[in-house]
Formats: C-alpha cells, structure tokens, sequence
C-alpha cells in the first residue's frame, strides 16, 4: 500500500508542478532571479551577475532525481554509503559534462548541456556501480545489484532530465520549431497548444529571433514524456521487474531525443543528424549490450517505506542542501546576460 500511495502521491505533485511551468515560466519575469552588483562602471552605476531560474530549477531537478535514487536504494535495502559513493562519482563526472559537451560539440562556451551530461552518465554509470563494490563494497560490507542499481539510476534521470526542462522553459533555451513554419498537421495538433516567450533576454530571442511567435512547445512534451516514463519506471521498479525498467526508461527518453529533434529549433551543431541524437542511439546499444552481460539480481520485494525512512538522516540532508547550492551557483550564474545596478535613497522616507 506504501509503494502505491508513494506513486500516486509523486503524480500528483509533478503533474501540478509541470502545468504551472508550461503556464507560467515562458514569460519575461521568470528569468532572472536576482542580480548582484560586482563593480562599478565609468557612470558610477554598478555591472550586475545575474543568477537565473535555470539555475534553480536545474539545481531542484538534481536534488529530486538523487532524491528518487536515494529512495529506489534504499527500497531494495542498499545502506546509504553505498549509494552515496555512487551519486558522488555521478555528479563529479556529469556536472562538468554538461558544459564540457557543449563546448566540443556546439562550441560554444557559455551554456550547458543536459544530453551531453546524460550521455557521460549513461556510460560510466555501470563502472561506477563496479568501483562502489570493488574498491568500498568490501571495506565497507555493502553490495550493490547490478542491474536494479542501473534501473534506479537511469528512473531518477528519467526524472531529473524531465523537470530540468523547467529550467530550459524558463531560459529559453532548447526550443522548438515556429509553428508557422511546421507541416500542416503540426499545426492543427498544436494549434491551441504551443509556447509564446518573451523577453529580449531569452536564448529564443537572441539566438532565434522567436520571441513573441508561437512555437512547438517541445521543452513541454519531454517534460512530460520522461516525468511518466519515470513514474512507469518506479512501478516496475517496484514490482520488481528491474530489466523492464531499466529497458523501457532508457528506450523512450533516448529514442525521444532522438525523435525529437526535429521539432526543435536552436543551435544543436552542424549536419543533419546531430551529435546528440548519435550519442542517444550509443547510449540505447551501449545500455543494451551492458544489461545482456550482467548478472541476475535476487533481492526481496522492495519497499518503498525502508526507502523513505533511510533518506531521514541529518547528514543527507545537509548533503542536499551543499549540493543544490553547488549546482544553483555553478548553473545559475549566467554568463551570457548582464545588468547594470543604480541605487537611491527615498528622500521622504528619512
């Protein structure tokens, strides 16, 4: 009963949080979060460092999808050193990955990509599993299963990925096709559904020239499609059907990106096909061949419950709290925008 009311409960608050994205985060006020004055110029006014919305969305998408992990462990029964040697290997590895990626693959040095990451996460993801045991499991008396450790690991992805495009609709960034420019039948399915930005500020504005036209509104789809491929992942997880969660979640999102790319307008490299949907078509095979090779798992029914209550620790908690602060720094501080600061005294208020 813990597991069902654990998933229902999960839909429910995901489901509220996308649809007040979708509504709210392509406006011009849901960009910029603060501004922080740094120095000053020749006027006397003062150059600003913005911190954005993407910054804390990619930083609350993080949070959650190691959140998810944590729990999916800790219902199968791994002690929290286990997956928290995974997750530190995870995040030393990916973080940098995701402007990394970009900077080889679109050259350009001031954004960030969320397929390079995921692709370097995929991949080291079952060497990282192998480290933990080999090099902690011993020392520490702990094993990690091989595949549902992989399927808890690609589910809370599955989830992250799906709430940072949050973080995307708020930036503009990752953007899809004008609808004026779409085929017909584009048109009619999105007619009373499509994403409007504004705000001269936005990638769609100063890379595309979008602002203000209706485009497809892609960021929305993959939220939606990865956030219920996650909560599909989670019941088989729970039911513990591991391969199938880990064969499903990792088919859909990565034939998705794949897929969707045709309907997505910014910058994604030169050629037809991008380096990113090849790096989804490596990910899909590479996953495949890994899960063929690898030993069955015998484990107990998890419950979600040992999950809930192993993830009530102080010292997590202020692991949270560094990381996300970590990420919001590291993504939220823009480099592509600026602002310029003046401050007054209210004379009658003295």
């Amino acid at each position: 009963m813990v597991n069902e009311l654990f998933l229902v409960t999960l839909t429910v608050i995901l489901a509220a949080l996308l649809w007040w994205g979708f509504k709210t985060l392509p406006g011009e006020g849901w960009q910029i979060i603060a501004s922080l004055p740094v120095s000053r110029d020749e006027s006397g006014a003062w150059k600003g460092v913005n911190l954005t919305y993407y910054g804390f969305l990619t930083a609350s998408a993080y949070a959650v999808a190691i959140a998810l992990l944590f729990v999916l462990m800790g219902a199968i029964g791994i002690p929290l050193k286990g997956t928290l040697a995974i997750v530190i290997i995870l995040l030393v590895n990916c973080i940098p990955a995701s402007r990394l990626m970009a900077r080889i693959i679109e050259r350009k040095s001031h954004t960030f990509t969320i397929g390079g990451a995921s692709f370097v996460g995929v991949i080291i993801s079952p060497w990282a599993i192998w480290f933990a045991n080999k090099a902690l499991g011993t020392r520490f008396d702990f094993h990690i299963p091989f595949i549902p450790a992989l399927a808890a690991f690609i589910i809370a992805y599955s989830f992250g990925e799906g709430m940072g495009r949050l973080a995307c609709i708020s930036f503009g960034c990752c953007y899809g096709k004008p609808l004026s420019n779409s085929h017909f039948l584009v048109q009619r399915l999105f007619r009373n559904y499509y994403f409007t930005f504004s705000g001269k500020t936005k990638k769609i504005a100063y890379e595309g020239g979008l602002d203000g036209v209706k485009v497809i509104p892609i960021q929305a789809i993959t939220a939606v499609l990865y956030v219920a491929t996650g909560i599909l992942g989670i019941f088989l997880f729970l039911k513990s059907y591991y391969i199938a969660a880990f064969i499903q979640t990792i088919a859909i999102t990565q034939v998705w990106r794949l897929f969707s790319e045709m309907f997505r307008a910014d910058y994604r490299g030169g050629g037809k096909i991008s380096a990113y949907q090849i790096l989804a078509l490596v990910s899909v095979i590479y996953s495949l061949g890994i899960v063929s090779f690898a030993p069955p798992a015998s484990l107990a029914r998890p419950d979600v419950a040992f999950g809930l209550l192993s993830f009530w620790n102080p010292v997590l908690l202020c692991f949270f709290l560094v990381l996300w602060l970590a990420i919001f720094l590291y993504t939220g501080r823009s480099t592509v925008t600026g602002s310029t600061l003046t401050f007054h005294v209210h004379r009658g208020r003295i």
